[in-house]
């Protein structure tokens, strides 16, 4: 997954929800081949929140950092980890 950091448990469902939208996506560019509308299409409901809840899904992991609650939001570099880069993303160098 996510390198070898512990995710919690909304990380994990965005997570794979993002790889279920990703997956879709190309099934449709390479097959035309609608994967989630092939299980839901006979609830149109159901699909449209499917789709919506795929799409806030790789949202949240567009902006993970504002997840506490676990090592995998800034990529692995939590604020309150040592040794995690400033906020400019490079380390200083040389301690200064």
């Amino acid at each position: 997954m996510m390198g070898h950091h512990k995710m919690c448990g909304v990380h994990m469902v965005t997570y794979w929800l993002m790889w279920i939208g990703a997956v879709n996506w190309g099934l449709i560019g390479a097959f035309d081949f609608n994967l989630v509308n092939a299980i839901l299409g006979s609830v149109p409901m159901v699909e449209r929140i499917v789709y919506i809840v795929v799409g806030l899904s790789a949202l949240f992991m567009l902006t993970k950092g504002m997840c506490k609650g676990c090592k995998a939001c800034c990529g692995g570099a939590c604020k309150n980890e040592p040794g995690a880069p400033a906020a400019g993303g490079a380390k200083p160098m040389g301690g200064m």
